[in-house]
């Protein structure tokens, strides 16, 4: 318990979620540090392409196998179901109309990648390597969720297109692709890609996440900002107690699997986190009605800084404490 504590504890001074910190205090004192947005656009998809070529690569390594299938089922599930507890929470507590709640949820059943890459990194930095093919999970974990969300503003709402628009939205959004892509290429190539590209891949790899962080905290600052009345509080209860009610319920799901302690937590924040890049594009088409300042501000501005800041220590906190090795 004392080595979960100290873990949990050292992971809030990391470099990363101080880079983090920064950008967002840097926003609240109205400071003008920016970073160009093709720069910005080029870290993410360095990002993406490293983890999931990392990924890739140690499944390889391994080989298939029976939980590896397991949890990507499960991962499939899980975003399925997320959005009808989201929903429901939002109706009885924040009190959003259907259309807004149903939105709302979508985002809550999807992932954030960033905080995906985020904790795995600090896993791996702390010992605790998490099985590879979570990055294949996190992809499946994309997009079932926007059909549950859509289920439930027709049913609840009148509302809801699943047009071929969504569809392509769903199906080909780019971040998907490239983390796909990448975790084909690294499953093919094996050890032996992966110690061609070491030095792109892996050496700079945490140096990028902090450039990266300090511009997401940047932009959530910013939201902050701008949020004023849009965010009751009712609305930000929603935002701190949907990613524990996630994380708890990925924590029970991942015993039954048997994963390792690494792979509990990413489980659990997967299951934590929302989403503020695929679902925002695949709800402005299908959800127009719906207050797309809503689902930003809670993801971006409230769900996503406690999940660095608080949630990951705490799920490596539990995971540690009441995991297996």
């Amino acid at each position: 318990m004392a080595d979960a504590v100290s873990l949990a504890a050292s992971n809030l001074v990391s470099p990363i979620v101080l880079s983090f910190v920064l950008g967002v205090a840097a926003a609240l004192v109205r400071s003008d540090l920016s970073f160009p947005e093709a720069i910005a656009k080029g870290l993410s998809l360095y990002l993406l392409f490293a983890i999931g070529f990392k990924g890739g690569a140690s499944v390889a390594g391994h080989g298939p196998e029976l939980r590896l299938f397991a949890t990507i089922a499960a991962g499939l599930l899980l975003s399925l179901l997320l959005p009808f507890l989201a929903f429901f929470l939002l109706r009885a507590l924040a009190r959003l109309s259907p259309i807004d709640a149903a939105a709302v949820a979508a985002h809550y059943g999807s992932i954030s990648i960033v905080t995906f890459v985020a904790a795995n990194t600090l896993l791996a930095s702390s010992g605790l390597e998490p099985e590879g093919y979570m990055v294949a999970v996190a992809a499946v974990m994309e997009a079932p969720a926007i059909l549950s969300a859509l289920w439930l503003a027709a049913r609840f709402g009148g509302g809801g297109e699943m047009g071929p628009k969504v569809w392509r939205e769903i199906l080909f959004n780019g971040s998907i692709v490239l983390l796909m892509g990448a975790f084909a290429i690294g499953a093919l190539t094996g050890e032996k890609g992966l110690a061609e590209i070491r030095g792109f891949v892996v050496d700079p790899f945490k140096g990028v996440l902090c450039l990266f962080l300090l511009d997401m905290g940047l932009v959530a600052g910013r939201g902050l900002l701008s949020s004023r009345g849009v965010l009751t509080v009712r609305v930000l209860s929603f935002g701190f107690l949907m990613p524990l009610a996630g994380a708890a319920l990925a924590f029970v799901v991942a015993q039954l699997l048997g994963l390792s302690v690494g792979g509990v937590v990413l489980l659990m924040v997967l299951c934590a986190s929302a989403s503020y890049i695929a679902v925002p594009a695949a709800m402005r088409v299908a959800l127009p009605e719906a207050n797309p300042a809503l689902s930003l501000t809670l993801a971006l501005g409230v769900t996503f800084p406690f999940n660095l800041t608080v949630g990951i220590p705490l799920y490596i906190l539990a995971a540690s404490s009441f995991a297996g090795p």
